[in-house]
């Protein structure tokens, strides 16, 4: 009788932090995917009846977009505040609105699983929440960022 491996164990989708250069309190309840893609080039050869060979072309990062509920803490409309303002420091050196942040998938022990390392991120939207009187729900604050870059770091 052969070998039939070993079953995967697939990462739930309940645990997770994120890490983000000067913000103290980063605890979020959702955060979006984490996508990139490549354009594909297609190279015919004119007049073969030969399919197109393809080949890779620009990648591109999707922004992320991460949800809490609204606190006392405003550090993330405080970086929101240095992208709104980055266009009166134009001429000067760089505004520093661009933060690294790590995204930490864990278990339900708190240990790491995986961790997503994402470059040069900055607000490009920010939500404060929407207000209703009649709810018991919290107010959801959000934050879309921009990101230059990710990359998975091997534990």
């Amino acid at each position: 009788m052969g070998v039939i491996g070993t079953p995967r164990k697939f990462h739930k989708k309940y645990a997770f932090t994120v890490e983000i250069d000067g913000i103290e309190s980063a605890a979020f309840t959702k955060c979006s995917e984490i996508k990139a893609s490549t354009a594909v080039i297609e190279q015919h050869e004119g007049g073969s009846p030969i399919p197109a060979e393809k080949a890779p072309g620009r990648t591109t990062f999707e922004p992320i977009t991460l949800e809490r509920g609204s606190t006392r803490d405003h550090d993330l409309f405080d970086w929101f505040k240095q992208v709104i303002d980055a266009p009166a420091l134009a001429g000067t050196n760089e505004p520093g609105f661009r933060r690294n942040l790590d995204v930490v998938q864990k278990d339900r022990n708190g240990a790491e699983l995986r961790r997503w390392r994402v470059k040069g991120a900055w607000p490009s939207e920010f939500i404060g929440g929407a207000w209703d009187n009649t709810s018991d729900e919290n107010v959801v604050e959000s934050v879309t960022l921009q990101i230059d870059y990710f990359d998975l770091v091997q534990a």
